[in-house]
């Protein structure tokens, strides 16, 4: 080995070691503990390997690195490496460890699946997929060159069977889904486990989910962000204009036309907006992470229409509209109001929660949407479960919660203070 190649080794795992210490204090501010054997995984595998051609230091950031892009978009990434772990430890958590598994890592960038290799031990086994085959054959190259070119690799659409007859104890998911195929179900031993970030009411979480018999049951969730899925599940979010730099955005299908909904709003956003206010004073470090969810819960029980409002900064700036983020605030409309959660008011080191309208009845709607926040504060700011059960199941089969209806699964949501459909 010559000096350079060895001082690069050296910064190498100098560098490695202070990103797993970031990531430990990262999951202690979130009320995490990463698991042993994921910290060993991650100070063990070289991250350099699957990111050729990135400057040394840009490999360690905790951030995700672009691997292959379509025009502007971004269709495979080696993902940021807290995400990584934080989705690890839901997988160790949920199995007790991953020592000796069978696992399928659909989303094939080789680093997770190196990692995952290690986790599994050599009595356990990994297969990862990715229906792009610049992506699988780069991945392949990777493994290889890291130490890991026992990890199968697959060019395969995963929306359907990987290998048949073949079960697998843990199937991670590292692509935005928006639904859950059977074919995901099937393939898991009949208490496995799947990792997966799935996108409800346009928000998405990896949810740790269980299999008992034909149900998926949550076992835990974080917030996360992915590249979408592609091929025969995927499934894109739709944008319609309502004002310069203003967008309404649609995940689930609403009862009435979008183009009809958003020439509704259009005119609602000429009218003044009113705003109401929690009058709470919560403190910087108070999450508000499942609060949207919570919002779109309720609000989709409610006559009207649910759906996230989106803003460009020059539209913000200029007063248009005041969403609590401009990537994607809850929005209802109502027959006499369009209604979205608007941004903090701080007051000294403290802030208040607020909903603005538009429209005849906006008041109204402003308040309503307020006491859902006030509910969520007075139930403790609870976290969801999910449930993930066939498309074929009865209503009366479903447990109680709020029921999201996709291709192949209906999926329900509940808080543990909502107990009805």
């Amino acid at each position: 080995m010559s000096v350079d190649t060895a001082s690069r080794a050296d910064r190498a795992e100098e560098l490695r070691n202070a990103l797993v210490d970031v990531i430990i204090t990262d999951h202690k501010a979130k009320g995490f503990t990463m698991p042993n054997e994921v910290e060993r995984a991650m100070r063990t595998v070289p991250r350099e390997v699957f990111t050729p051609g990135v400057p040394l230091e840009k490999a360690y950031e905790n951030t995700a690195v672009i691997t292959a892009r379509r025009g502007d978009e971004a269709i495979s990434s080696v993902s940021a490496p807290y995400l990584i772990a934080e989705m690890l430890g839901q997988a160790v958590d949920a199995l007790g460890g991953l020592q000796d598994c069978a696992v399928l890592e659909i989303g094939s960038g080789g680093y997770n699946a190196s990692l995952l290799r290690e986790l599994v031990g050599s009595a356990g086994s990994v297969t990862t997929v990715d229906i792009d085959p610049e992506v699988t054959d780069r991945a392949a190259a990777c493994l290889d060159r890291a130490g890991y070119s026992d990890v199968t690799v697959v060019c395969a659409d995963a929306e359907h069977p990987v290998e048949l007859g073949r079960r697998y104890d843990l199937i991670i998911v590292t692509a935005g889904a928006w639904d859950i195929p059977p074919a995901w179900r099937e393939q898991l031993t009949g208490d496995g486990v799947i990792v997966v970030p799935l996108r409800t009411f346009g928000m998405t979480r990896s949810w740790a989910l269980r299999r008992s018999g034909d149900r998926l049951g949550s076992v835990s969730h974080r917030q996360c962000g992915f590249v979408s899925m592609q091929g025969d599940g995927a499934h894109r979010m739709r944008y319609v204009d309502v004002a310069d730099g203003v967008h309404l955005r649609f995940d689930e299908d609403p009862r009435t036309d979008p183009d009809v909904l958003a020439r509704t709003v259009a005119d609602l956003l000429t009218q003044p907006r009113q705003v109401a206010w929690a009058g709470v004073r919560l403190p910087p470090r108070t999450v508000l992470a499942d609060l949207d969810l919570w919002l779109a819960t309720r609000l989709t029980r409610e006559a009207g229409e649910f759906m996230a409002l989106t803003a460009q900064e020059t539209a913000v700036e200029s007063g248009i509209v005041a969403p609590s983020w401009r990537f994607g605030a809850p929005a209802a409309l109502t027959e006499g109001a369009f209604s979205y959660r608007s941004a903090l008011r701080w007051t000294g080191r403290k802030f208040d929660l607020g909903a603005s309208a538009h429209g005849h009845d906006a008041a109204a709607a402003a308040e309503r949407m307020v006491e859902h926040m006030r509910a969520w504060l007075d139930a403790g700011n609870p976290a969801p479960g999910l449930d993930v059960l066939p498309a074929r199941t009865p209503d009366g089969d479903l447990p109680d919660g709020t029921v999201l209806d996709k291709r192949h699964s209906r999926i329900v949501l509940t808080f543990p203070t909502v107990t009805s459909r």
